[in-house]
């Protein structure tokens, strides 16, 4: 694992590291993006486009956020490893835990 995206991100779907992700591997569920940790390259270019910062190297992702760690590797179990998002689209396969999480509030 290598770049984690946790809670901010929930609801709010911004896409910014989409763009900026020179590997296609930030895919979009229903409710947040997910980095997939064996098609990340560690190149951080996310990380500083992330306008919630969502985003964190795993070493670096805060306390309160650890399951999201977690929640990255769980949305892939059944996609596995399709070797690009843009391949696949909008995939509604966030964990569980995720998906009962109450609306969150989000600016725009």
């Amino acid at each position: 694992m290598t770049y984690v995206i946790a809670e901010p991100c929930v609801d709010l779907l911004d896409k910014a590291c989409i763009e900026e992700c020179p590997v296609d591997c930030i895919y979009e569920g229903g409710r947040m993006l997910y980095i997939h940790p064996d098609e990340c390259v560690d190149c951080g270019a996310c990380e500083p486009v992330c306008p919630v910062e969502a985003i964190f190297y795993e070493d670096d992702l805060p306390e309160k956020w650890r399951d999201y760690t977690a929640a990255n590797v769980d949305y892939f179990n059944e996609l596995g490893s399709p070797g690009g998002a843009s391949k696949v689209g909008k995939v509604e396969a966030d964990p569980q835990w995720i998906k009962d999480l109450p609306p969150q509030e989000t600016e725009h």
